[in-house]
């Protein structure tokens, strides 16, 4: 956490799942890239969590992303956490 940033503690839920709809949503963004290159949907899934997750995104969801886009966790993670748009806590 940043200096000033009070830690907080919550709950993360064990498990996530995209709703049919976002999951339709998602193959869509993945579609638009190239062979080779449907890693670079990463933000757009990262919003898709956030969005369905009320405002924020859990690990779990991270790591169905990872799996959706076959590449690393931390990559995933890296992108979420450098960018202030999205929120890894309630």
């Amino acid at each position: 956490m940043g200096a000033g940033k009070p830690v907080v503690e919550f709950e993360q839920p064990s498990s996530f799942e995209f709703t049919p709809e976002n999951v339709e949503k998602a193959k869509a963004h993945i579609a638009k890239y190239p062979e080779g290159k449907q890693q670079s949907a990463v933000m757009p899934l990262l919003m898709l969590a956030q969005r369905q997750n009320g405002n924020w995104i859990p690990d779990a969801a991270m790591h169905v992303i990872a799996d959706m886009l076959s590449m690393p966790y931390i990559r995933v993670f890296e992108v979420a956490s450098f960018y202030t748009m999205y929120n890894l806590s309630p």
